[in-house]
């Protein structure tokens, strides 16, 4: 069985995060002003496939877009479903005691 590695698709990504951005409404230039870039040619190469954010960009953009970085990036490999959370009587007990302390706290 031959297994292929996660890619990037750089136009796919770059197709997705121009969709963010409108559907936001954020601009190119307010991209570039909230990464600090030299240049807004970075965003336009990123929405048009040139090429990709660093992670730290990609990092900075998930906060910008409120979204994970997962949601930005498009690839070839399968979304990750994470597995559902059992807890037993006593672990839910305790979180429920955790969750009023807290409140207490906050209050």
């Amino acid at each position: 069985m031959l297994y292929m590695f996660p890619v990037i698709d750089l136009k796919e990504t770059g197709i997705n995060l121009r969709r963010i951005m409108d559907k936001r409404g954020i601009s190119a230039r307010d991209v570039q002003e909230y990464l600090n870039l030299a240049s807004v040619q970075s965003v336009y190469n990123w929405c048009r496939g040139v090429n990709m954010p660093t992670i730290d960009n990609l990092y900075a953009l998930s906060q910008l877009f409120q979204l994970p970085i997962d949601a930005i990036v498009c690839g070839n490999r399968q979304a990750i479903i994470p597995e559902p959370i059992i807890m037993d009587a006593r672990e839910r007990r305790l979180l429920m005691y955790y969750r009023k302390i807290r409140e207490l706290v906050v209050a």
